[in-house]
C-alpha cells in the first residue's frame, strides 16, 4: 500500500485534489505541532529519557552515553572521580532519575542548568556554580576602531550567546574557559578563548578574499572557491545602498550575462529578463524563478507579466543567477534559460530587532519630444494646399482642394485674422511630477535556533502620464524553529496586492496617450469654456482623435493583481553530514483587468464606448524531497552527494466578457449586458510534472573540483513515449594558486580555470500541445444554423521536450589577496528540437502541426572585474565593471527552413523575422533611399510616384514595391551591454554611482509612422520641417501634401535608429549616524540617504528612451510604438532600526 500511494503521488495522471489536500492537512498540522514544541522545548529537555545498559563502568563512559542519546553536557571538576565503576541497566528513564541512583549514598551533587549538568562535592558546591557561568563583557571593532553593530558572538559549540549593540558592546554569563565564536557578514569569523579574561577587545578584519562566501546553489549551498559552473551574485549590501522598486530593477546590471530591458517607464512597467540570449523561438525564453525553494509558475499571465514583478523588493537578501549547463541542469526541463534563485531575508543577528524603511521620491521627463507648435502646423498646412498645385493640378482645378485659410472661422479657435487662440504643449497638459513613496516595517527575532519575523510594506507611486498609477499593499512572515539538534522546521509565507492603472496598452484602432500626445493639434485647448473636451474633430479635415488628456481620463484600464507565496520545511540531521529536507511549496496568483472606453471617445472599431472584464487564475502546487551526504576525510577529499525528487501540479483558468455600444457611461465595465453585443468566453488547463534529480560533488585538497549533476523530469505536456527526458551536466575547476609551484607569486591570491557541459530543457508549451484541441464550429443546412465540435488542431504524440546543450569555460583570477578579483567565461549555447508549425499536406484539411524541428545558437563572452582600490580608516573606494557579449543565430527552421513572422504585428505587416542565419527577431521592412528628386521623374512615373515621394530601394529591380523588396533592416539584441560602478565611503557618508551601458542595437521607433506622415490630417514631429521642396531635394521627408496624402503602411528602414545608449542610472548619496549618538535615543542604526535614478542619458536616439520592449511579445526588444516615458526620480530616504 505504501509503494503505490507513493506511485500515485509521483505519476503523470491528474492528481487526485482529496489526497492532495489531505496531504497538505497532515504536513500543516504536523508543522503546527512542530511549532508547538519549539515552544515547549525546555520542559521537554527536563524529561529527557535514556536507555543504558552497562556493567562494572567507568563514571564517564556513563556520561558520555547521556550525552549521546540527550542535549546534556556534564560540567565538572578533577574532584568528581569519574573513574568510579558503577553499573546501570535502565530503559526509556528520564535521566534525573539516572542521576539519582548514579548518586545515591555519595557525596555528589548534580543541578540542570538549560542543556548543563553540573556536578560538585557539597562542600564545593557554590564554588563549582560560581566558576561554571561567569559575566563577561566586551567590545566588536572593524579593522578601523569602529564597531561593528549587529555581530554574532556565541559559545562556541552552544547557542549561548548576544548581538553586540550599537556601540559594538556586549555582555552575558559564560561557562568557565569557554570559547566565543564572533562573526559578522562581510568580515572574517574569529574564535576567541574566555581563559582568565572579563573584558575583551575583539576586532573584526574584513574579508577581501570572500573565497569561503557561501551561495545558494540549486537545493543546496556551496563555497564559491568550489564551484565548476558560472553564476553571478547580487547580495544585500548592494541592494540596500540603492533606492530599488521593483524585482527587475534589482538585477538590472548586477551581473554579466543578463540583459533586462524595460518595456514601460510606467509604474508596474514589466522587465524582459535574459540570460545568455533568447533559446527558443515559440515557448517562453524567460528565466526559471526560484523563490526560497519555491518554482514559480513562468506561465505568462495578464499583459506579459510574471509572478517575479510581484514580489517586494525589500523582502530580497540575495538573488543568484545560475547561467551555465553545471549550475542549471540540476532544474532540467527548464533550466535552458537559466534560473533565478531568490532568497529573502531572515532574522538579524540574536535578539529582537525592529526596523522600518521609508523613501519618498519625485519622477520628473528628462526630455521632452520636438512636435510642431500651432503656428508651424498652420504653416505646412498652408504649404500643403500650395504644393497641391504642383503635384496634382488636375485635382486643384476640379477643386478636390480647399485653402485652408477659409476653415480658420472657430470663434473658440481663431481670432477674427484667423490666428489660434491656443498654442498647446499637450505634453505639459499630459505629464506630470510623478510622487511615489515607500514604508515597510519589519519586526523579527532571533534566539538560539528559533527565529520569526514579520513584514508589512506599502509602495505607492503615480505614473509620468495622467491618471496612471500603481499601489502595491505586501505582507510577509517567516519561523525557523530547531526543535532538537536533528529537527529544524520552518516555512514562510508571503501576500501582495498591486492595483495599477496603465495609460500606455493600445486601445480601439491604436489609440494611445502617447500617440495623441504627438497627434493632437497645438491650437486647441484641453477643454472649452463650456468645459466639454476639445478634440481633432472640432477642426475639419483632420483624423478623428480626442486629446490625449480626454483620452487618459475617459479610458480607464486597471489591473489588479493578488500573491501568495509560501513553502513549509522539515530539515533532518540523521547522522553527522546526513541530512534530509522536505518542502511543500505553493504558488497562488488571481489577476483581474477592468477595462472601458468611454462613449465620447472616437474610436476606430468600437462607437458608443466599449468595456471588458477578464479573469485569470494560477495555482502551482509542489512537493520536494531530498536527502544531502557531506563527508571529509584523509584530510584531503572532499565529498557532497544528493539525490531527490520533486512533483509539481500547475492548473490555470481564465475566463472574459465584453460589450460595446452603451447608452451612456454610468455603469462602465459593472453591467455588460447593456451593451448591444455582449460576448464571453473562457478557458482552463492544467499539467503535472515528476522530476528525479541528483548532484555529486568532490574536491581533493581544494585544488582539483568536480561537479556532476543529473535530473530526469517527466511531464503530462509531451507524447505517451517521450514524456521523459534525461539532462545531465559535469563541471571540473583546477585551483592553480592551491598547487605549490604557485607559491613564489604573491600577488595572486587565487587563480581557478573552470569548464563544463551539459544539457537542459524548455517544456513550456501548452499544456495540451502533445494531444492537439477541439473547438465549436457552425454550419448551415438549407436555411437553418448547426452547431458543433470538431478537432482544430492536429495532434502530435511524438512531441518531446526542446533541449539546449551549453559548454562553459571560466577563469577566476585574484589579486594582492583578492582585492583585485576578476571573472571571465566564454560560452556556446545550442537550441535544438525547437517547437514550432510545421506544413501538413493540404489533404489533411489543416495547414501545420506542431512538430519538433528547428535550431539555434547563442555564443558569447561575459567579463567582470571588481577593485578595492582605497580602504583606510576614514576612505574607501571600490569599483565594480562588467561587459558582455552574446551574438544569436538561427541555424534551421521547419522543413524548407521557411522565415517566420513572430510579431508584433503593426501596420500592414509584421515588423520582425526570424530567418536561417540571422540573429532572432530582427527587424524587417524597406529600405528608405530617401525621396524622388525632380531630375528623376521620369523613373519615379514607373512606379507610379513623382518627385516628392519617398524612394525605397527596388531590391529585385523589377519595376514594382512589394514585399518581395522587405528585408533586415536591424536588430533590438544588443552586441554588448554592461555596467561601471563605484561606491565610496568617507567617514559616515557612502556615495553610490552606477553607469549603465548597451551597444550595437537599434531602436524600431513605429511612431514615425504617424508622426510624420499625416502631416495634412494631424500633428507631428518636427522632423517634417525638413519635408522635400524643389529647394531641399535630399532629404528623408516626403513633400507636405494634404489630406494625409503622404500616408504609408510601411515599415522602413527610416525607422530605425541607433539605440546604443550610456546612462547614469544611479547616484546615491547617504549618511549614517554615528552609534554615539544614536544610542542615547535607543537606535540601533540611523541612516538617511538621497539619490537620483536616471540622472543622465547620452544617445543619438531621438525618442523619449531608447531601452524599449514589447513584454507581450517575444521578440520585441528595441520595438516602440509612442511609448511611455522613462522618469528621472529624485528620491530621499531613511533606514532605521531599534
Amino acid at each position: 500500500m505504501k509503494k503505490n500511494t507513493l506511485q500515485g503521488h509521483y505519476c503523470l495522471k491528474s492528481p487526485d485534489l482529496k489526497q492532495l489536500f489531505r496531504i497538505m492537512r497532515i504536513t500543516t498540522f504536523l508543522l503546527l505541532v512542530c511549532i508547538f514544541c519549539s515552544f515547549a522545548s525546555t520542559s521537554h529537555s527536563q524529561n529527557m529519557r535514556v536507555s543504558i545498559s552497562k556493567s562494572s563502568t567507568q563514571l564517564n563512559k556513563i556520561f558520555s552515553e547521556i550525552e549521546k542519546q540527550t542535549e546534556y553536557l556534564f560540567v565538572y571538576n578533577n574532584q568528581i572521580d569519574v573513574n568510579r565503576k558503577v553499573s546501570v541497566n535502565v530503559k526509556e528513564k528520564q535521566v534525573a532519575q539516572v542521576l539519582d541512583e548514579l548518586f545515591r549514598d555519595t557525596n555528589i551533587e548534580y543541578m540542570i542548568q538549560g542543556n548543563h549538568i553540573v556536578l560538585s562535592s557539597k562542600e564545593n558546591k557554590q564554588e563549582i556554580l560560581q566558576q561554571l557561568r561567569r559575566q563577561i563583557s566586551g567590545v566588536v571593532v572593524d579593522d578601523n576602531g569602529e564597531p561593528v553593530i549587529g555581530a554574532n558572538v556565541l559559545v562556541k559549540g552552544t547557542t549561548t550567546g548576544n548581538i553586540t549593540d550599537v556601540d559594538g558592546k556586549f555582555s552575558f554569563e559564560v561557562p568557565d574557559n569557554a570559547v566565543l565564536e564572533v562573526s559578522y557578514i562581510g568580515y572574517l569569523s574569529q574564535e576567541v578563548s574566555t581563559k582568565n579574561k572579563s573584558i575583551l577587545k575583539i576586532i573584526l578584519h574584513e574579508d577581501t578574499q570572500n573565497l569561503d562566501e557561501v551561495v545558494i546553489v540549486g537545493y543546496g549551498t556551496m563555497k564559491k572557491s568550489d564551484l565548476t559552473g558560472a553564476s553571478g551574485s547580487v547580495k544585500e549590501e548592494a541592494l540596500a545602498q540603492r533606492t530599488v522598486t521593483s524585482f527587475g530593477q534589482a538585477l538590472s546590471g548586477r551581473v554579466s550575462g543578463v540583459n533586462i530591458s524595460t518595456n514601460s517607464g510606467r509604474p508596474g512597467g514589466r522587465a524582459s529578463i535574459r540570460i545568455r540570449g533568447n533559446s527558443s523561438i515559440s515557448v517562453t525564453n524567460d528565466p526559471l524563478y526560484v523563490v526560497d525553494g519555491v518554482i514559480l509558475n513562468v506561465s505568462t499571465l495578464t499583459n506579459g507579466t510574471s509572478p517575479i514583478d510581484y514580489l517586494n523588493p525589500n523582502d530580497i537578501k540575495s538573488v543568484e543567477v545560475l547561467k551555465d549547463a553545471s549550475a542549471t541542469a540540476i532544474y532540467g526541463a527548464r533550466g535552458a534559460n537559466g534560473v533565478i534563485l531568490v532568497t529573502t531575508k531572515k532574522g538579524e543577528g540574536m535578539g529582537t530587532t525592529i526596523r522600518y524603511d521609508t523613501d519618498f521620491g519625485i519622477g520628473v521627463l528628462p526630455k521632452k519630444l520636438d512636435v510642431l507648435n500651432a503656428a508651424e502646423f498652420l504653416k505646412l498646412e498652408d504649404l500643403a494646399y500650395a504644393n497641391a498645385q504642383k503635384f496634382d493640378p488636375e485635382g486643384w482645378q476640379n477643386g478636390n482642394y480647399k485653402d485652408p485659410k477659409l476653415k480658420r472661422t472657430d470663434s473658440r479657435l481663431f481670432d477674427s485674422n484667423g490666428q489660434p487662440l491656443y498654442d498647446t504643449d499637450w505634453q505639459d497638459e499630459t505629464i506630470r511630477n510623478a510622487f511615489s513613496q515607500t514604508h515597510q516595517i519589519s519586526v523579527s527575532n532571533t534566539k538560539g535556533g528559533d527565529s520569526y519575523g514579520l513584514s508589512v510594506g506599502f509602495r505607492g507611486e503615480d505614473g509620468l502620464i495622467i491618471e496612471s498609477y500603481l499601489k502595491r499593499y505586501s505582507a510577509r512572515f517567516f519561523m525557523d524553529s530547531e526543535l532538537t539538534k536533528w529537527l529544524k522546521v520552518g516555512g514562510s509565507l508571503s501576500y501582495a496586492y498591486q492595483k495599477e492603472r496603465q495609460t500606455d496598452s493600445m486601445g480601439d484602432g491604436g489609440i494611445t496617450v502617447g500617440r495623441q500626445i504627438v497627434e493632437a493639434l497645438p491650437f486647441l485647448p484641453v477643454r472649452y469654456e463650456d468645459g466639454t473636451f476639445a478634440g481633432n474633430n472640432d477642426y475639419p479635415g483632420m483624423e478623428g482623435g480626442n486629446s490625449p488628456v480626454q483620452v487618459a481620463k475617459d479610458r480607464n484600464y486597471t489591473l489588479e493583481t493578488q500573491t501568495m507565496l509560501g513553502n513549509v520545511y522539515a530539515n533532518i540531521t540523521i547522522l553527522p553530514g546526513l541530512e534530509f529536507r522536505s518542502v511543500l511549496g505553493a504558488n497562488i496568483i488571481n489577476q483581474k483587468s477592468n477595462y472601458y472606453g468611454g462613449r465620447q471617445l472616437i474610436w476606430i472599431s468600437s462607437p458608443n464606448g466599449s468595456a471588458s472584464i477578464d479573469n485569470n487564475r494560477n495555482n502551482s502546487w509542489q512537493f520536494e524531497n531530498y536527502v544531502t551526504y557531506h563527508k571529509d576525510f584523509a584530510r584531503a577529499h572532499s565529498f557532497t552527494g544528493m539525490v531527490g525528487l520533486s512533483w509539481q501540479h500547475v492548473d490555470n483558468s481564465s475566463s472574459t466578457a465584453s460589450a460595446t455600444g452603451f447608452e451612456d457611461d454610468f455603469f462602465q465595465y459593472n453591467n455588460l449586458g447593456i451593451g448591444t453585443s455582449p460576448t464571453a468566453a473562457s478557458s482552463a488547463n492544467a499539467y503535472g510534472l515528476n522530476s528525479y534529480f541528483a548532484r555529486v560533488n568532490y574536491g581533493y585538497k581544494s585544488k582539483y573540483l568536480l561537479t556532476a549533476t543529473a535530473r530526469l523530469d517527466g511531464s503530462s505536456k509531451f507524447g505517451q513515449s517521450n514524456r521523459y527526458a534525461f539532462f545531465p551536466s559535469v563541471g571540473a575547476a583546477w585551483r592553480i594558486s592551491e598547487e605549490n609551484f604557485m607559491k613564489p607569486a604573491t600577488a595572486i591570491s587565487n587563480l581557478k580555470l573552470r569548464a563544463s557541459y551539459g544539457l537542459t530543457g524548455n517544456s513550456e508549451t501548452g499544456a495540451y500541445a502533445s494531444q492537439g484541441s477541439l473547438g465549436n464550429y457552425t454550419t448551415v443546412f438549407g436555411s437553418s444554423k448547426a452547431s458543433g465540435i470538431g478537432v482544430s488542431s492536429l495532434a502530435n504524440p511524438d512531441l518531446k521536450w526542446e533541449k539546449t546543450s551549453q559548454i562553459n569555460a571560466g577563469l577566476d583570477i585574484g589579486l594582492f589577496n583578492n582585492r583585485v578579483n576578476l571573472e571571465m567565461d566564454v560560452y556556446y549555447k545550442k537550441t535544438t528540437d525547437m517547437l514550432l508549425s510545421a506544413p501538413v499536406p493540404a489533404s489533411s484539411g489543416f495547414t501545420s502541426i506542431t512538430k519538433n524541428v528547428g535550431s539555434m545558437s547563442n555564443k558569447g563572452f561575459e567579463f567582470s572585474i571588481n577593485t578595492v582600490n582605497i580602504t583606510n580608516e576614514n576612505f574607501s573606494w571600490e569599483t565594480t565593471f562588467n561587459i558582455s557579449f552574446n551574438k544569436n543565430k538561427v541555424l534551421a527552421l521547419s522543413e524548407g527552413d521557411d522565415d517566420i513572422y513572430p510579431g508584433p504585428d503593426i501596420l500592414s505587416s509584421s515588423n520582425n523575422i526570424i530567418r536561417v542565419g540571422e540573429p532572432v527577431g530582427s527587424f524587417y521592412g524597406y529600405k528608405r533611399l530617401g525621396t524622388w528628386g525632380t531630375d528623376e521623374a521620369e523613373e519615379a512615373a514607373k512606379y507610379n510616384l513623382r518627385p516628392g515621394d519617398l524612394k525605397l530601394w527596388d531590391r529585385n529591380n523589377d519595376g514594382q514595391i512589394n514585399d518581395m523588396d522587405r528585408l533586415i533592416i536591424g536588430k533590438g539584441i544588443p552586441d554588448g551591454y554592461g555596467t561601471f560602478s563605484n561606491s565610496f565611503r568617507y567617514k559616515n557618508f557612502d556615495l553610490v554611482v552606477d553607469l549603465q551601458y548597451m551597444f550595437g542595437n537599434d531602436v524600431l521607433d513605429i511612431s514615425k509612422h504617424s508622426a510624420e506622415d499625416r502631416t495634412g490630417i494631424a500633428n507631428s514631429y518636427k522632423t517634417v520641417l525638413d519635408a522635400w521642396t524643389p529647394e531641399n531635394q535630399n532629404t528623408m521627408i516626403a513633400q507636405i501634401r494634404p489630406t494625409g496624402a503622404g500616408y504609408t503602411t510601411n515599415i522602413d528602414s527610416h525607422f530605425v535608429e541607433d539605440g546604443s545608449f550610456l546612462r547614469g542610472k544611479n547616484l546615491v548619496l547617504g549618511y549614517t549616524f554615528p552609534s554615539e549618538l544614536t544610542k542615547k535615543i535607543s537606535i540601533k542604526y540611523l541612516r538617511v540617504y538621497g539619490s537620483v535614478q536616471n540622472f543622465f542619458l547620452i544617445t543619438k536616439y531621438n525618442g523619449y528612451d531608447p531601452e524599449v520592449s514589447d513584454a507581450t511579445q517575444t521578440f520585441a526588444q528595441g520595438i516602440t510604438v509612442f511609448g511611455y516615458p522613462k522618469p528621472r526620480t529624485f528620491t530621499i530616504g531613511l533606514n532605521v532600526s531599534f
